[in-house]
């Protein structure tokens, strides 16, 4: 090779060393649980497993460029309870959840956990998984596919204020367009707490504090802990007049009981033996008033330790 072309070689690939390895938005891992299915070829769910795999971590879902270590981290366990060999049908549950880190610590926070408890579709060992936009015929992919949405919105609202707009409104197309489908879960005003309900709900103009929330409540409030943890923790009581807004604004709406839920342990560690009697016991009395079934829960953050 002439010294020149080896030179401009060398100095290529020297660039491309320090260009950022970019990357699709998740990073999951996918769980498929088939204890109450029996005498069937599990081989199928084998290749389940590994086709959502790929299908989640490889497609790019948004415009937006990630580098390998900001990709979002989350899991989609799906529970098989019944499986039809003949035509695939598998009607299943799963918990989906989400996390992201606090800055300058090793703290991981979630940032979206839910039980989807109509997660049905068909799936035939071998089947290639395909996802239009404009085309939502295939449950399985649309499943994907609007959790992927909410994941990747919710994650970037945390971020900056309703920074995830642009991703969430896919998601609102994904539900419109899957008003056709023969699946539970997608009707209008079916449950408050289906997808089509999740999502409407988030992007309605009265739940707008529950966004704010999700930006004061992380942004300003958790990832300013390492370097000012009582600053950070009134950010964070601040936020939860936000909370108490969206509640207000649709006490029928899923969103603050479910904030409620994968927050709580959390809410325990940062307020517990901390605070003034006085705060603390307003923000229990709110979050009773949200979610009561977790009552226990705000008693033990009350406690002085």
């Amino acid at each position: 090779m002439p010294r020149m072309k080896k030179l401009m070689l060398i100095i290529s690939l020297m660039m491309l060393m320090q260009l950022p390895l970019v990357a699709q938005e998740l990073n999951a891992t996918v769980e498929i649980n088939t204890e109450h299915v029996q005498g069937t070829n599990k081989s199928v769910f084998d290749n389940l497993k590994a086709s959502l795999t790929q299908f989640i971590n490889e497609r790019h879902w948004t415009g937006a460029q990630y580098e390998l270590n900001e990709r979002i981290k989350c899991s989609f366990n799906i529970i098989v309870n019944k499986y039809n060999e003949s035509n695939g049908l598998m009607t299943c549950e799963a918990y989906i959840q989400s996390s992201r880190p606090v800055f300058n610590s090793s703290y991981i926070t979630t940032t979206l956990s839910i039980h989807d408890t109509d997660f049905n579709f068909e799936f035939q060992e071998f089947d290639q998984l395909e996802f239009r936009d404009d085309q939502v015929d295939n449950n399985l992919t649309a499943l994907i596919a609007y959790y992927a949405y909410l994941i990747i919105g919710i994650d970037m609202d945390t971020m900056s204020p309703e920074g995830g707009t642009d991703v969430l409104e896919k998601a609102v197309a994904l539900v419109n367009n899957a008003q056709n489908l023969n699946a539970k879960g997608w009707k209008a005003f079916d449950k408050d707490n289906n997808r089509y309900g999740i999502i409407n709900d988030y992007m309605a103009e009265a739940l707008k504090p529950f966004r704010q929330l999700q930006y004061d409540y992380h942004r300003k409030g958790l990832d300013n802990m390492a370097k000012g943890p009582d600053q950070a923790r009134e950010e964070i009581t601040a936020s939860m007049d936000q909370l108490e807004k969206a509640y207000f604004a649709k006490t029928r709406s899923a969103l603050p009981k479910l904030f409620t839920e994968y927050k709580r342990d959390e809410l325990v560690g940062i307020y517990q033996g901390k605070e003034t009697t006085a705060k603390k016991q307003k923000m229990g009395d709110l979050l009773k008033k949200i979610n009561a079934s977790q009552s226990a829960y705000w008693k033990k953050m009350l406690e002085q330790e």
